[in-house]
């Protein structure tokens, strides 16, 4: 199977593999490989780099399965909450979330995100903290 993101009817993706792949820093706060890009859902690894601030999705529901590290996430006006290997966060569109500090990196999600999440649907919720080009950079 290729590297490129795409509608497939069967596909098996080694997510360790792609994982390694992703860059040792970036500019932007988050990157990305896209396994599959279907309007039902996009499948995805992604590398947290920096802390990122309260936002939301206005289309997806997100499912992301911690891979390694360690970050707090918080939901909304909810006190933090440690993730790490092995946990699954879920939350719907419109939820406000954020990772105010990593705690041990590299912090890598798996995510499955439906329907589709496109690269550039975010909502930061203070203006000037954060743009869809200074959020997320997506890798091959």
């Amino acid at each position: 199977m290729s590297g490129e993101a795409s509608s497939v009817d069967h596909a098996v993706f080694d997510v360790a593999e792609y994982a390694s792949r992703l860059p040792e820093t970036s500019d932007t706060m988050v990157a990305d490989h896209r396994f599959t890009d279907d309007a039902a859902a996009s499948a995805r690894v992604f590398r947290v780099y920096k802390p990122t601030p309260p936002h939301t999705h206005a289309t997806c529901d997100e499912y992301l399965y911690s891979l390694s590290g360690r970050c707090l996430m918080k939901f909304g006006d909810d006190e933090p909450v440690e993730v790490g290997p092995g946990k699954l966060v879920v939350f719907k569109r419109g939820v406000v979330h954020s990772v105010p500090k990593i705690l041990e990196e590299p912090m890598v999600f798996l995510s499955v995100d439906t329907p589709r999440r496109a690269p550039r649907d975010i909502r930061f919720v203070a203006d000037g903290t954060g743009t869809p080009d200074s959020f997320m950079r997506q890798t091959d």
